[in-house]
C-alpha cells in the first residue's frame, strides 16, 4: 500500500517538482564531490581548455574576412540568379571581353583624372598628363594580364581610341552623352554641352579590366594589390601639375574592411580588460560577508577558458575564422 509519503511525492510530482527533485539531488551530490576532491574538478578544466586552446596555431590560415562570404547568404536568390546570368551570358576575358556582360564588377583599377583650376581635361595640357598617366599604369605585366577584345588590350577610354589618342578630340566634335553609338556617360564627367556637343568636361576615368579566367586570375589580383601599394609613389614620380587623380580598384572595398579589422582587433584587448576590472570591482563588498571578488574572478576565469575551448575546438575542426564573432568574449562576460 502507498503510504502518506509516496501520496505526498506524487502531488508534489503533479505540481513539476518531479523535475526539480532530481536536479537538486545531482547538484547536491556534485558540491558533495567537489568539496571532497576538488583538485580533479580544478585542474582537468584548465588541462582540457589548454589542450583545447592549441587549436589557436591554425587561426592564421583559417581567418575569413571575405565581405560577401561574412554578409551575404551562402545560398542566398541573388547568388542564384548571378549563377544563372553566368551560364547562359558567358563572359570571354581573353578574346571578346565586354564590361556589360560582367554579372559581378570585375576585376579592374580605376583611375579618375579632375582638371585643376577649373579647366577642362580635354585642354593639351591636362590631355598630355593624361596620357601619360595611362603609360604609367599599362606595364608589360598589365599587357599580359588585361581584358582583351580583338587581340588587344580594352581601352580604358574610348576616347584614347581616336586618332591613337595622341592628341585630345576636338569638343566641338563630340556628343553627349551618346557619341557615334559610342556611350560617354562613363568616360567624361563634368561635362557642359551647347546643343548636345561638348564644350568643357572636368574629369575622365580610366577603367583597366584584367582577367578573371584561366590561371591568369590570381595573377590578376596580384597585379591589383601591387598597384595599390604603388600607385602613390607613381603618381609622386609623374609629377602632374594639370589635372588630379584618385583611384579605386575592384580590391579596395575588401582591403579597406581588411585593415580595420586589424585596427580594431588590438583595441580589444583594452575592452576586455575593462570589461573583467568592472566586473571583479562590481563584486566587492567593505563587508566580509556579502564580498563576492573571488566569486567574480572565478566566474571570468570560467568565461575565457570557455571561449577558449569552444574556439580552439572549432578551429581544430577546421572552421573558418571570422572578425564578427571577436566580441563573443563581450557576450559571454555579459551573462
Amino acid at each position: 500500500m502507498a503510504g502518506p509519503r509516496d501520496a505526498a511525492e506524487r502531488c508534489s510530482c503533479r505540481n513539476t517538482d518531479c523535475v526539480e527533485r532530481p536536479l537538486r539531488r545531482l547538484f547536491q551530490g556534485l558540491a558533495s564531490a567537489v568539496a571532497a576532491y576538488p583538485w580533479p574538478f580544478v585542474l582537468v578544466p584548465l588541462l582540457l581548455s589548454g589542450g583545447l586552446g592549441a587549436g589557436f596555431a591554425f587561426l592564421p590560415q583559417l581567418k575569413a574576412n571575405d565581405i560577401e562570404g561574412q554578409f551575404t547568404p551562402t545560398w542566398g536568390p541573388a547568388k542564384a540568379e548571378r549563377d544563372f546570368v553566368r551560364r547562359h551570358f558567358p563572359t570571354d576575358d581573353s578574346e571578346r571581353f565586354s564590361a556589360a556582360r560582367l554579372p559581378t564588377e570585375g576585376a579592374y583599377a580605376a583611375l579618375i583624372a579632375v582638371a585643376t583650376n577649373g579647366t577642362s581635361v580635354l585642354e593639351p595640357a591636362a590631355w598630355a598628363e593624361v596620357l601619360r598617366l595611362n603609360a604609367a599604369v599599362r606595364d608589360a605585366e598589365y599587357e599580359r594580364l588585361c581584358a582583351r577584345t580583338a587581340d588587344a588590350c580594352a581601352s580604358p577610354n574610348p576616347l584614347l581610341l581616336r586618332q591613337g589618342g595622341e592628341q585630345p578630340p576636338a569638343p566641338e566634335s563630340l556628343r553627349f552623352p551618346l557619341n557615334d553609338s559610342v556611350f560617354l556617360g562613363t568616360a567624361l564627367g563634368g561635362v557642359q554641352t551647347d546643343g548636345g556637343l561638348v564644350r568643357t568636361a572636368r574629369a575622365l576615368k580610366l577603367l583597366y579590366y584584367l582577367r578573371e579566367d584561366g590561371p591568369e586570375a590570381q595573377d590578376s589580383r596580384q597585379w591589383l594589390e601591387r598597384f595599390l601599394r604603388d600607385i602613390s609613389s607613381k603618381l609622386a614620380e609623374l609629377r602632374l601639375s594639370s589635372i588630379q587623380v584618385s583611384y579605386f580598384t575592384s580590391l579596395s572595398r575588401q582591403q579597406e574592411f581588411e585593415g580595420n579589422t586589424k585596427s580594431v582587433i588590438p583595441l580589444f584587448s583594452v575592452t576586455y580588460f575593462l570589461t573583467i576590472s568592472f566586473a571583479i570591482i562590481s563584486c566587492l563588498r567593505l563587508s566580509c560577508i556579502r564580498n563576492n571578488t573571488w566569486l567574480a574572478s572565478c566566474g571570468v576565469l570560467s568565461s575565457g577558458l570557455a571561449v577558449l575551448s569552444s574556439f580552439g575546438l572549432m578551429l581544430f575542426c577546421g572552421v573558418p575564422f571570422v572578425v564578427t564573432v571577436a566580441n563573443a568574449p563581450f557576450l559571454i562576460l555579459g551573462k
